[in-house]
């Protein structure tokens, strides 16, 4: 049987007998978008003009300050977006916590001068304020409706990069992050749009072009593993803010750590978690030395909730419980006692 041969007939025609792509006419592009691009340019279009550039400036004090080698002030910027008529701007505490001027741009250029309404290190969360003509507030989503997969879409100003949009997916849902204050911030949405320094305080956007996060974090050097907070904690946050510039807790005053408890002792006393909270130091004249706590006891449980660790401890000491005698189960020389503590408003 003979082997076929093949010969491939594209190699006899010339150049100009070749067919050639119809090209697109001018006003046809954006039906030939594909539905990724339509969905990420209709969120760019609709929210990137709420998008506000930060410029904020801090001043140096202490011995670098007083050096003529070195500026006696330092710059620094961020991002934010307008989420009411009236000049409202939502953004990072890192932004702009302890910045001494804080000016807006807006996407048309125009600058403003801006005030800071309040700052919640705790949520990384803080609000400042505009006053300027014709604003255009974003349209606020639910990030408890997110979905990992969907697409996400991250608007900002990198490295002074002014309304700079980068898309990607919702990684996952319900993290929790770190604040620069040690609180554990909850409810974290993990996204791979990228973000870069000056993304911080920018919106993270649905494909409807609503607002679902404000983007705060990223982990370096790890690429696509970025985190924004849920925009349901930053409606509580920023409500609170501009009605009392501040968000109240309450403290106890203790500095403590997470300890195991040994098994046997969990079985003894029969206790509900496998560790607790191991008390270093106690602050004078504190609720927690008032109701006699001591150094080397162990909090397993507040208010008849359980206590497993320091972050269980912080996210029960909330305003509600300021005044309020509630029971603090602790262990003391192996045996399980309860003392009634009256928590305090925690100092700023």
């Amino acid at each position: 049987m003979r082997t076929p041969t093949y010969q491939f007939v594209t190699d006899s025609i010339s150049d100009d007998q070749k067919p050639r792509p119809a090209e697109p006419a001018a006003d046809s592009e954006s039906a030939l978008l594909d539905a990724y691009s339509q969905a990420v340019v209709f969120a760019a279009e609709r929210v990137s003009p709420s998008v506000a550039h930060i410029h904020v400036t801090h001043q140096l004090r202490g011995r670098r300050a007083q050096d003529p080698r070195f500026p006696r002030e330092a710059r620094g910027s961020g991002s934010g977006f307008i989420f009411t008529s009236d000049g409202f701007i939502l953004t990072n505490s890192h932004v702009v916590h302890g910045a001494e001027n804080v000016k807006v741009t807006l996407s048309d250029g125009s600058e403003f001068p801006a005030e800071l309404v309040g700052d919640d290190p705790h949520t990384d969360l803080a609000v400042i304020r505009i006053h300027a003509p014709n604003l255009v507030p974003v349209a606020l989503g639910d990030a408890q409706a997110l979905r990992v997969g969907q697409l996400a879409i991250a608007i900002g100003n990198p490295y002074g990069f002014q309304c700079t949009v980068t898309a990607g997916v919702v990684s996952a849902l319900g993290r929790s992050l770190r604040a620069r204050s040690g609180r554990l911030i909850d409810n974290i949405i993990q996204t791979d749009a990228a973000l870069n320094p000056g993304n911080s305080g920018g919106p993270l956007v649905t494909s409807r072009g609503e607002v679902v996060g404000v983007n705060t974090a990223t982990i370096l050097p790890a690429q696509g593993i970025c985190f924004a907070i849920a925009i349901n904690t930053a409606k509580f946050v920023a409500g609170r803010l501009i009605k009392d510039g501040k968000i109240t807790r309450s403290y106890i005053g203790v500095a403590g750590q997470e300890a195991p408890i040994p098994r046997r002792l969990i079985r003894h006393l029969n206790l509900p978690v496998e560790s607790g909270v191991l008390v270093v130091s106690i602050e004078p004249g504190s609720p927690a030395e008032r109701a006699g706590l001591r150094e080397g006891d162990v909090i397993v449980g507040y208010a008849d909730k359980p206590v497993k660790g320091i972050d269980d401890l912080h996210r029960l000491l909330t305003e509600q419980q300021v005044g309020v005698s509630s029971p603090l189960a602790i262990i003391r020389n192996h045996e399980r006692r309860t003392i009634y503590v009256i928590p305090a408003e925690a100092p700023a």
